[in-house]
């Protein structure tokens, strides 16, 4: 039986809900990629925060278990791995793991810790920094 690919996306969360955008842009990207480059059975892709906004990361993985994902990532969507990422979430993890002992849960790093996204950073920060261009010159 081939295994059924779930990635869990997972960020801190805030009051306000503009602050998800950028999550969802990421969920909504990856769940596109995972369909060009996998078929007929591309990983389900879901997105779940810390606290306050939903889903939280024991109903998100309840739900990848449901949908009969039996190999699933998690991805921690912060810039470092503070205490959330390297003791709450293991502890998260490892509730799910008992829930639903079918499936095996991998922790990645944080995706700030990757070499790619520190680059992205770097970039962003160098062209952010550039002055305006001079609209003023004929």
């Amino acid at each position: 039986m081939t295994p059924r690919l779930g990635i869990l996306l997972f960020a801190h969360g805030a009051r306000d809900p503009a602050w998800a955008l950028p999550f969802q842009a990421v969920a909504q990207r990856l769940t596109s990629r995972t369909a060009e480059h996998q078929g007929d059975a591309p990983a389900m892709v879901t997105l779940a925060f810390l606290e306050f906004m939903s889903p939280d990361i024991g109903t998100a993985g309840d739900q990848l278990a449901a949908q009969g994902c039996t190999e699933v990532t998690v991805v921690p969507l912060f810039l470092g791995a503070g205490g959330h990422v390297r003791k709450d979430l293991p502890r998260l993890i490892g509730e799910l793991a008992q829930r639903h002992p079918q499936v095996n849960w991998r922790l990645s790093p944080a995706v700030g810790e990757t070499d790619i996204l520190i680059q992205g950073m770097a970039d962003a920060a160098w062209s952010l920094a550039q002055p305006p261009a001079d609209t003023t010159a004929p």
